[in-house]
């Protein structure tokens, strides 16, 4: 890296993130930005709900609060900062930070980018025939939010205007970092490497400390979880950048952590769609450059799209979830006929009132590895029954949560753990995506309550796209022994909507063939053949040596639509990670792993 840099530090990796890292970052971390993402999809239809009840509210409060003790130091060092904070409700979340900032005597800019939230354009947007993008189904009849993924110029409009803060609804979750990049680099619209490279240094910081060493693979390894250090990264003007953390905090950044991260939640890697540009990260390298410090370099851009992904929430139905215990002998078992009952009873009194049958219903017996399915082996004594259930009339619901404790007398010894009392009934927001013209979607940018100007570019471009070539597959040949494949690679998995991906990254360059031959598309679909419903995808990443696997229809539904116990597919890696796959003996035996014979192996 040479010339100047930019540090960028992230404080929130959702609402609902520790307050406590605004200080870390601000006092500690000698950063030139303090960026925030706090929008998921769910999370606009909470907020689109709470301004239905308020029109101040509508925003996430927590950055208001968290923001508000720091703002003379932050005026002091010139610290600025970029939040998709302001949820369905932006001007609302500027008008509470400018009383803040006059009750602390700070005089400071805020710039706010409006241009997001579609719903006043409903009516419209179904009379055109929008589909969902994925399943093909008809716009919904009363959407709770609609809002567009929106880039990063915006921001940088607003910072080259001399706000000191931008508050955005929503936008993309990269876009908190390109801003300020764009800004203080000049960045063009067309500069397509550099976006890249600045929209992995956003999506590498955009999940707070799961960048630093938060739920990595090897956990034993990452010390300090009570204190864990904040992502910054330190971007040089040609885009290159290294990822670290806040000095004398816990965590750790090693290639293998910021490769897990890069992995989380991307699609097709050569070709990652932001609203900025497209982006080809197959070829990026990860480099340890200092302790705790990562050089990151590698990022193509593929031009950009002509259109905005939107994300409309609406309701759908209602749902209820409720958990019990048992500790007793044969507890899966006797857990497995509580639930048989339990639905048994509520069917017979939905006939009885003509409700009709559940729409869903999801039976996990936790502790019995029930999400592992057919891959199961726990023998246990002491299990969580959760019971998950959707239905049309919410009355259908509430007759299910009052058949609960009715059980604890007239069904198995050892059912306890009521302490929760009778489940909510919970109305199910189902997640609807579809494409927007970015030429119909107008943007605009407020700085101190007045309109700017601002051009963002929205015709399509596109380049040719990567043409390395995958690793080759390799098999391990006559003798082979088998490993369990997490002494073989890293992992991480997420979600989008219904569609888990798993991410996983060859501990040695030479593991990869192995790997790349035993997780075919379709070992993975037999794997998780009793979650995932739809096609298995997979996409090569050879510059960290790792595959990315696309899991479509495998969440039941995804986020708040569904009633299983993992609706963003947290554990999949994990899982994944505990098969067997055959490598060379002599390899295992060079590099001391654990290994069987095929004819010594159990079931995975």
């Amino acid at each position: 890296m040479t010339g100047r840099t930019v540090r960028i530090g992230c404080a929130s990796g959702f609402w609902g993130d520790t307050p406590e890292a605004v200080g870390q970052l601000v006092t500690k971390g000698d950063i030139d930005y303090l960026v925030f993402d706090y929008l998921a999809e769910i999370t606009m239809s909470l907020l689109a709900r709470a301004r239905t009840k308020s029109p101040e509210a509508g925003y996430a409060p927590d950055f208001v609060q968290a923001v508000a003790p720091f703002l003379p130091e932050l005026k002091r060092k010139g610290i600025k900062v970029v939040a998709n904070a302001g949820g369905v409700n932006p001007r609302g979340c500027r008008e509470a930070l400018a009383k803040a900032a006059e009750a602390a005597g700070i005089d400071i800019s805020i710039g706010v980018v409006l241009g997001d939230d579609l719903l006043g354009r409903a009516d419209e947007i179904r009379s055109r025939g929008a589909t969902e993008l994925f399943s093909g189904a008809p716009f919904p009849a009363k959407p709770m939010s609609m809002n567009a993924y929106l880039g990063a110029r915006p921001i940088a409009a607003a910072l080259d205007a001399g706000a000191e803060i931008v508050v955005t609804g929503r936008c993309a979750d990269s876009a908190v970092a390109l801003g300020p990049l764009m800004h203080e680099f000049g960045w063009k619209d067309d500069d397509w490497d550099k976006l890249s490279q600045g929209s992995l240094a956003g999506h590498l910081i955009e999940c707070g400390p799961q960048g630093t060493g938060g739920n990595f693979t090897d956990w034993q390894d990452v010390p300090g979880w009570d204190d864990m250090g904040m992502p910054i990264v330190e971007v040089s003007e040609d885009g290159s950048f290294v990822m670290t953390k806040t000095l004398g905090t816990g965590g750790l950044v090693v290639p293998a952590s910021v490769g897990e991260q890069m992995l989380y939640e991307i699609g097709d890697p050569q070709r990652y769609v932001l609203p900025d540009v497209i982006c080809d990260w197959s070829q990026v390298t990860l480099e340890q450059v200092g302790p705790d410090r990562v050089m990151v370099k590698g990022a193509r851009g593929l031009g950009r799209t002509d259109s905005y992904k939107v994300s409309a929430t609406h309701a759908d139905g209602w749902r209820a979830i409720t958990t019990l215990t048992l500790a007793a002998i044969d507890a899966p078992a006797k857990a497995e006929r509580v639930a048989e009952a339990i639905l048994t009873r509520c069917r017979r009194i939905f006939r009885g009132r003509n409700l009709g049958d559940f729409r869903q219903v999801s039976v996990e017996v936790l502790g019995a590895e029930a999400a592992y399915g057919a891959n199961a082996r726990a023998q246990t004594r002491e299990v969580v029954l959760k019971i998950g259930v959707t239905h049309d009339d919410r009355d259908a619901l509430n007759i299910f949560a009052g058949e609960i404790a009715p059980m604890a007398v007239s069904s198995a010894q050892g059912l306890t753990g009521f302490f929760a009392g009778r489940p909510k009934v919970q109305p199910v927001v189902r997640l609807f995506s579809f494409l927007q013209d970015k030429a119909d979607t107008p943007i605009a940018v407020e700085v101190d309550g007045k309109d700017l100007p601002v051009t963002v570019a929205t015709e399509a471009v596109r380049l040719d796209a990567s043409s390395a070539a995958a690793v080759e597959g390799r098999e391990a040949g006559p003798g082979a022994v088998m490993v369990r494949l997490v002494e073989l690679a890293w992992g991480r998995s997420g979600d989008k909507g219904d569609i888990a991906n798993i991410g996983i990254l060859a501990r040695k360059p030479e593991y990869l063939p192995y790997i790349r031959s035993a997780l075919t598309e379709e070992t993975v679909k037999d794997y998780f053949e009793h979650l995932c419903n739809g096609p298995v995808e997979r996409f090569e990443l050879p510059g960290i040596h790792a595959l990315n696997f696309l899991l479509h229809d495998s969440l039941g539904g995804g986020g708040i639509a569904s009633v299983r116990i993992d609706p963003q597919g947290k554990g999949f890696a994990q899982m994944l990670l505990d098969i067997q796959i055959p490598v060379p003996a002599d390899l295992a035996a060079r590099d001391g792993l654990n290994a069987s014979t095929p004819a010594e192996m159990t079931s995975p």
